[in-house]
């Protein structure tokens, strides 16, 4: 049992969305969770004795989350930075063999070694940002074994960091070249019977897609999400990055935890993620490496009540981002969130994109994940670019 003392709270209020701070209070840690919170002086007879921590009225989070990646890869992709730079669009690049089939051969080429030690570093610098949940896709493999090696590493970060993983089946993410001329064959095959080798492993918590033009149809996701819901796996959905396919419908009829990228969203998408309460995961980390000029529509997602999480995408090609921080700063510049959209979005939201109601926030019988922080404003957390005030990182209730 452990006492965090003389901090303050932010909570974030969501009608009209903003973040409040609380006068210094105590927050009793106990068994991973948080057992009690109040006033010093108020302190229960039972938890006198406990160690206590004096944070100097110190400003505290939740534990930030990261609720889309693609952290873990083999090789880069340098060179399509420079292709861009040079004209080249995002489907000119797949189709000359770079973007994703270029990640796939790097990381059909590591061994799980290979990848934990390339993945280690980035995921490092995310939980020096005071990240404490994360979670990892597969989906630079597209055969099974790959995708089940990317799957047993994302497992094996957890065992050599202090953070929780949640790993999602994402072999749904292109179609390799050896299938080329057989989708279905692809589907059949690799994602759907991958899928349900990787959940008798125990390797996945959810099932996503890459629902585009250059990708998978809404058709082919949702034969995907019918086999995911067999197996009760929850899905969400790479949609409307590119175009308006309607993939966000379909995925909030199913009752997909998230719909992500969404530039492209579409009024009858944003009314179906409504209806479901599917988070719309923005990312603008890709957004800003593809200089994409269409923004998501925040304002008629805010209209509706449509909750917004924000996320790194960290990905070797479309968004190689490892700071949940600068996340933040751009959601509030290139998407014009607001501080407290942005820091609901790495608590709250996220955790509600990752299907986890025990933490997101702070509150008694939550998970004790925490993040102390140098700052007198929460509003600094998106306002600062480059710079890094945290403090203290707890997980489960563990100084780290």
């Amino acid at each position: 049992m452990k006492i965090v003392s003389n901090v303050r709270i932010v909570s974030i209020d969501k009608t009209p969305q903003q973040a409040t701070v609380s006068d210094p209070v105590s927050i009793v840690l106990d068994a991973g969770r948080i057992a009690w919170i109040g006033s010093k002086a108020q302190l229960p007879d039972r938890y006198q004795g406990a160690a206590v921590t004096d944070f100097g009225g110190r400003i505290a989070t939740a534990g930030l989350i990261d609720c889309h990646t693609h952290i873990i890869y083999g090789g880069d992709r340098a060179k399509e930075f420079q292709m861009r730079l040079e004209g080249a669009s995002y489907e000119d690049i797949a189709q000359a063999g770079g973007g994703i089939m270029s990640s796939v051969r790097g990381t059909r080429g590591a061994s799980e070694g290979e990848l934990l030690a390339q993945a280690l570093p980035r995921v490092d610098a995310l939980l020096r940002e005071g990240v404490t949940t994360l979670e990892i896709k597969s989906g630079y493999g597209l055969e099974i074994e790959a995708e089940l090696k990317m799957l047993r590493v994302a497992r094996q970060i957890k065992r050599e960091r202090p953070i929780s993983i949640r790993t999602t089946w994402l072999a749904a993410h292109a179609l390799p070249p050896e299938y080329r001329h057989d989708r279905d064959g692809y589907l059949r095959e690799i994602v759907i019977t991958g899928m349900k080798r990787a959940h008798a492993e125990g390797l996945i918590d959810a099932v996503d897609g890459f629902c585009e033009g250059i990708a998978f149809s809404v058709a082919e996701m949702q034969a995907v999400f019918d086999q995911a819901t067999k197996l009760n796996l929850p899905v969400k959905l790479h949609a409307e990055q590119l175009s308006d396919l309607s993939g966000a419908k379909m995925a909030a009829d199913h009752g997909a935890l998230s719909a992500d990228h969404l530039e492209y969203l579409g009024d009858d998408g944003i009314a179906a993620m409504a209806a479901s309460g599917t988070v719309a995961v923005l990312l603008p980390g890709a957004f800003y490496t593809l200089r994409e000029t269409k923004l998501p529509p925040i304002q008629k997602l805010r209209d509706a009540a449509v909750p917004m999480a924000l996320a790194t995408d960290c990905n070797p090609g479309t968004s190689p981002l490892t700071s949940l921080l600068l996340a933040m700063n751009m959601g509030a510049t290139l998407f014009r969130m607001t501080p407290a959209e942005c820091l609901a979005g790495v608590t709250t939201n996220a955790a509600r994109a990752l299907g986890l109601s025990d933490r997101g926030e702070i509150a008694v019988g939550k998970r004790a994940d925490l993040a102390i922080w140098n700052i007198t404003d929460p509003a600094e957390l998106s306002y600062r670019v480059g710079f890094n005030p945290l403090h203290q990182r707890i997980v489960g209730g563990i100084y780290v």
